[in-house]
């Protein structure tokens, strides 16, 4: 900024010298369409040069409607400067005054206060420029007019957004900045280079993946526009505010961050050649990462990286971590690793713990004691690894201490050994895991699952579900990830209530996301209603039952959807309690009149059929039962006397009301109908 302008009043003091042998009481005044002097393209020019208050002195006013200084990246700002010119007994030239510039990046010189000193014996040109706090020197050479010295105090780091256009596309937003650098003009731009400390610096990209605010740091900055790209160099220091580089969030620390980065800017795609950070207890790594124009990550590579936690999560974690849908976390300990992410997909990757402990806020995951790690890369062999955990909780699954062997080949990621973990007195078979981090979609993962001896005692304590007997067991066959999808091939059966509950075509969408997707088919076989009905506190009811839950849809384990019917069509005997909890989900009532007053004079009847079904859709179930109706549908076909015949009126049910319903039955509290 200060070397342009430097060009230009030394064609000032050139027209001053033309006319200082003039009347003292003349004024010259000279105009002129378009000025161009090297680096500057001035329109409107007009100067007037009259004799100053003191004898010696010429006062000098310059006005330029319109002013082009690309360097400085300045285009058609308007420039005025006045004072009072004079020679010393040494025989410089002297300049004081003002100069008013307006529509520069910043409002920079906008009114500021001008002294220049131009001193042919010493080949030198000195300016100073001062704006409230703001302090400007600049010294250069007269007979190299295209490099020049300047010192910067309390400068507004908006005032330099022309300046920094000329290598990068984003905002200055605020802050203050001290610095000390040398500037050359190019032919092809500029090249700059100096120490600087800053004050509550704020900066973004258009793309949103640079950004900075309340920022202090210090360290030495270089800009070189002059070659295909621009070139940014930066070694320093930051502390307090917030950065953010791509998916690094950074909440800095009050206590100096060490940044080294080498950028290359081009048409605002940009490049960190160079990354280096270093938080001595939190982070450091070592690495680059690239974006194209619209701000999307081009590469990632960290040749090394060592956070130690929580103080790593807390400033530099936490806003990436959400976005993967892991909230909240708590977590000890320290982890190393390196990884590699190009434009085509995962080039490699590797991580090592001695001991980390992790759990999300939403209960979704923890793990005690991780330790180990994995090694994998797309080409190539890596040497063995050992993955371990005293305890894993996923979800409300809480799977017991296990350590798992793996080894990368060509690509591959594989268990080289079945892996066991211990599940609510039973255990999780692993016998194949491979995953391909590199390949297609749909090609990535391939497992099997044998799943043998868990208590349902224990797993429904877990769930928050009235405990009862019984065991789960199944096998998965084939476990396919699709995209975001986990596809189950095969199924889980449940020995539950004397009978069977078979799960089969699960799929799990966005497992750790904000709201996981489940879909299934649940079929039931032979279930006790003895052993059921005493369980859930619903009132007895003897016999069998069979049914299906088909097309299930879960998410975040609501259902929004299936289709439910449910079937005890073999007889058996039922209390009156379980007909008023029966009555109170269909809505309906029992045979009216004398039938109905003496049937309420006992306790329990036979029956030969119960049924009764739910169609789940838009948050509404639509109701059926054994048969449909004038007005309802059966829901209890009595046998015998007395004749119990229980009919359901309501044929369409809120979800939530029917859920409250449910909910009262199996709780002992009494039917509810609303």
């Amino acid at each position: 900024m200060r070397l342009i302008s430097s060009r230009l009043l030394l064609s000032i003091f050139f027209l001053c010298g033309l006319s200082w042998g003039m009347s003292a009481r003349a004024d010259v005044v000279l105009s002129a369409k378009q000025v161009a002097v090297a680096g500057v393209s001035l329109q409107g020019v007009e100067t007037r040069l009259s004799p100053g208050l003191e004898p010696g002195t010429v006062q000098l006013n310059l006005h330029a409607a319109k002013a082009d200084i690309p360097a400085l990246g300045w285009h058609r700002v308007g420039l005025t400067l006045d004072g009072t010119l004079q020679r010393d007994a040494q025989m410089r030239w002297l300049f004081s005054g003002s100069t008013k510039v307006s529509g520069a990046p910043g409002r920079a010189l906008a009114n500021a206060a001008a002294a220049l000193v131009v001193d042919a014996s010493s080949n030198t040109l000195q300016i100073d420029f001062g704006q409230d706090k703001t302090e400007i020197d600049a010294a250069l050479p007269l007979d190299q007019t295209t490099h020049v010295q300047v010192s910067l105090k309390q400068l507004p780091a908006s005032w330099l957004q022309g300046l920094l256009s000329k290598a990068w596309s984003g905002r200055i937003t605020g802050g203050r900045m001290d610095a000390q650098f040398a500037l050359d003009a190019r032919d092809g731009g500029i090249q700059a280079s100096g120490d600087f400390s800053l004050t509550k610096l704020g900066f973004d990209s258009p793309a949103g993946t640079l950004a900075g605010q309340g920022l202090d740091g210090q360290g030495r900055l270089g800009i070189d526009t002059t070659g295909a790209s621009s070139r940014i160099e930066f070694d320093g220091s930051l502390r307090n505010g917030q950065l953010l580089l791509g998916s690094l969030f950074a909440n800095l620390p009050s206590h100096p961050v060490q940044l080294g980065l080498g950028a290359d800017v081009s048409r605002g795609a940009i490049a960190f050649n160079r990354l280096r950070i270093s938080d001595p207890d939190a982070l450091q790594l070592d690495g680059s990462l690239a974006f194209d124009a619209r701000g999307r990550l081009q590469r990632l590579r960290l040749d090394r990286f060592h956070a130690s936690f929580p103080l790593a999560y807390q400033r530099y974690g936490q806003a990436w971590l959400n976005t993967l849908g892991l909230p909240k976390l708590q977590i000890a300990g320290q982890l190393d690793g390196r990884l590699d992410l190009r434009p085509a997909g995962w080039h490699s990757f590797s991580f090592h713990t001695g001991g980390l402990d992790v759990a999300d806020g939403s209960g979704r995951l923890s793990v005690v004691d991780l330790r180990g790690g994995l090694d994998w890369a797309a080409q190539g062999d890596r040497p063995a690894t050992t993955l371990g955990w005293d305890s894993l909780k996923l979800y409300r699954i809480a799977n017991g201490e296990t350590v798992s062997h793996w080894r990368s080949r060509n690509g591959s990621l594989a268990l080289q050994q079945p892996l066991i973990v211990p599940v609510f007195g039973g255990q999780l078979r692993v016998p194949m895991l491979t995953w391909r981090p590199a390949a297609a979609k749909g090609q990535r993962l391939a497992t099997s699952l044998v799943l043998t001896g868990v208590d349902m005692g224990d797993f429904s304590k877990a769930m928050g579900w009235p405990q009862f007997p019984g065991t789960l067991a199944g096998a998965i066959p084939s476990l396919r990830w699709v995209k975001d999808r986990i596809v189950f091939d095969g199924g889980l059966s449940l020995n539950v209530f004397g009978g069977f509950v078979d799960i089969t075509q699960m799929t799990l969408q966005q497992p750790f996301g904000v709201s996981p997707v489940l879909t299934g088919n649940i079929a039931l076989r032979q279930i006790d209603l003895g052993a059921l009905t005493s369980v859930f506190d619903f009132g007895g009811i003897t016999g069998r039952m069979n049914g299906s839950i088909d097309n299930l849809r879960l998410v975040d384990w609501t259902p929004v959807a299936f289709q439910a019917s449910l079937l005890a069509g073999s007889g058996g005997r039922i209390s009156q309690r379980a007909v008023n909890n029966l009555t109170a989900v269909g809505g309906g009532g029992m045979v009216g009149g004398l039938q109905g007053a003496v049937l309420r004079l006992f306790k329990n009847f036979d029956y030969e059929r119960i049924g009764l079904s739910c169609t789940l859709q838009a948050n509404v179930c639509q109701m059926g039962g054994l048969d449909s109706r004038a007005g309802g549908y059966t829901i209890v076909d009595g046998s015998g006397l007395p004749h119990l015949q229980v009919i359901g009126h309501q044929t369409r049910v809120d979800w939530p009301t029917l859920v409250r319903r449910l909910k009262a039955a199996i709780q002992g509290s009494g039917p509810v109908i609303r």
